[in-house]
């Protein structure tokens, strides 16, 4: 799975459990609902600024927003 996806799949859950719409997101985030569902959908080049912004958003660290399972080093990205 590219890293893409995987960063879309981490917000999309991230979002879920902080019962969010996308539309909550962006707003919180600073961001337009259209470009958080295009990230979630692994079709955007997310920049780290943004994943901070969407972090920060959902009330998580950019430690705790990796430090899931997606992204151990052993894992393929592209």
């Amino acid at each position: 799975m590219e890293i893409k996806s995987k960063i879309g799949i981490r917000i999309k859950e991230l979002r879920e459990v902080k019962q969010m719409s996308q539309k909550d997101l962006a707003y919180a985030s600073d961001l337009d609902r259209s470009y958080i569902a295009s990230v979630e959908n692994g079709q955007r080049n997310i920049s780290i600024v943004n994943i901070e912004k969407i972090a920060v958003a959902l009330g998580v660290t950019l430690k705790e927003f990796f430090g899931n399972d997606k992204f151990d080093n052993d894992s393929t990205s592209s």
